[in-house]
């Protein structure tokens, strides 16, 4: 099991993101060793948003209907909520958002042991990543 963040799962569908060629080689890796992805309702909030302020609704139909059917989704409520609140403020850190101190959460709980993700506090939080040697390629996003 490996925990899907937004940063993966914009850099995916964003043809045009400098993470995309490595977004899509990890996907594809992950798929042939039959990986099963979980991520957080927050963290689909985040994408589809994204995606719908950068890309446009066809992106986000293509997100809703290529990719969640292939998420375990973890749907939070009033106690993970409150989890990613008290970290999050137990953080002092302005720059870390509440979707990512729930992604933590959930994968300390569920003892995950990758996130397949592109955003730099996972590395801060001892968090290992996967993904293939793949260069990221230029910045268009």
């Amino acid at each position: 099991m490996v925990f899907a963040d937004t940063s993966a799962l914009f850099a995916l569908l964003a043809r045009n993101d400098r993470m995309h060629p490595a977004a899509r080689a990890t996907f594809e890796h992950l798929a042939k060793h039959d990986a099963r992805l979980v991520t957080s309702s927050y963290v689909l909030v985040e994408t589809i948003a994204l995606l719908q302020r950068r890309i446009g609704l066809t992106a986000v139909g293509d997100f809703h209907a290529k990719i969640v059917p292939l998420l375990e989704i973890i749907w939070v409520d009033n106690g993970w909520h409150s989890r990613a609140i008290y970290r999050l403020l137990m953080s002092g850190a302005r720059d870390l958002s509440l979707v990512d101190c729930l992604s933590f959460e959930i994968i300390e709980a569920k003892a995950l042991p990758h996130a397949f993700a592109f955003d730099k506090h996972f590395q801060a939080e001892g968090i290992p990543t996967v993904a293939p040697d793949v260069p990221a390629g230029p910045s268009h996003a």
